[in-house]
């Protein structure tokens, strides 16, 4: 079975040749680079992921571009893009063309990043993005989730992906997933998927988490094998990287046969092209 992680941040320090903006602190306070990241994967039986830049280095591609340069087989890329700059127009055209670029991913789940979304001062991207075939992936709350609706109802060929369920307010358990049903209404645009990625952190329970079952079932439920991908987000797990891959291959007694194989990593690929 492949296994694909939709969801692992690289980065390096903050130095004054590449400073960070002044966001948030990262999830660890040693840098994770490419080749730790392979060690890791090797060691959980992870065997391609997808590299996303981390919000708080900015929008900023280099180095996951060189990783996926260097090692074409295990990453690929779904890189940022300040949508506000004054060349992100002329980006669009040529994105696909660097090395490992499958897409681009957004993050509007704080305040402060939000407001190009709520506000529409970047509804151009959306269309741009559709006509050159780019595949999203963004994080929103689930209040937020009614954006990505309009977007996905007026953009049918733009394929978006939801990270994290949704789940970006930090509670745990019912708390947590209580606004689920917002992210289940947009299961109706045959464009959207959603990332299960990280789930393990929003719950007070331990591995295996099977209090996570019944929540995964309605998503599963309402988006398909086809349209629901396995990731980790693995710098902020609060267990294991192996223990992240059995918690969906072991411990899921109703995901089995080829609906795991394409939860797990068939899935993510045929809906980004990655071949």
């Amino acid at each position: 079975m492949l296994i694909v992680d939709g969801q692992v941040h690289i980065w390096a320090a903050s130095t004054p040749e590449r400073p960070w903006p002044a966001r948030h602190a990262p999830h660890r306070p040693v840098p994770l680079g490419a080749e730790d990241c392979l060690k890791e994967m090797a060691a959980a039986g992870v065997d391609r992921a997808i590299l996303v830049p981390p919000s708080w280095e900015g929008e900023r591609n280099d180095l996951v571009i060189d990783a996926a340069r260097r090692y074409p087989d295990k990453f690929a890329v779904m890189g940022r893009l300040d949508a506000e700059a004054p060349d992100a127009t002329a980006q669009i055209a040529t994105w696909k063309q660097q090395p490992g670029m499958l897409g681009m991913r957004f993050t509007f789940r704080r305040p402060q990043l939000a407001a190009p979304l709520v506000e529409g001062r970047i509804d151009w991207l959306w269309e741009a993005a559709e006509k050159h075939q780019i595949r999203l992936m963004i994080l929103v709350t689930h209040q937020q989730v009614q954006y990505i609706d309009r977007i996905a109802e007026r953009h049918p060929g733009l394929k978006i992906i939801i990270d994290h369920l949704g789940l970006v307010s930090g509670d745990k358990d019912e708390a947590g997933w209580a606004n689920l049903d917002l992210l289940l209404a947009i299961a109706k645009r045959p464009n959207v998927a959603v990332k299960a990625s990280g789930t393990c952190g929003y719950t007070s329970d331990t591995y295996p988490y099977r209090w996570l079952h019944p929540y995964l079932r309605r998503v599963y439920d309402a988006f398909g094998p086809k349209r629901m991908f396995w990731g980790t987000d693995f710098t902020r797990l609060p267990c294991t990287y192996r223990q992240a891959v059995t918690q969906f291959t072991e411990e899921i007694p109703w995901l089995k046969g080829d609906e795991l194989e394409s939860v797990m990593g068939r899935g993510i690929c045929e809906w980004l092209g990655w071949r």
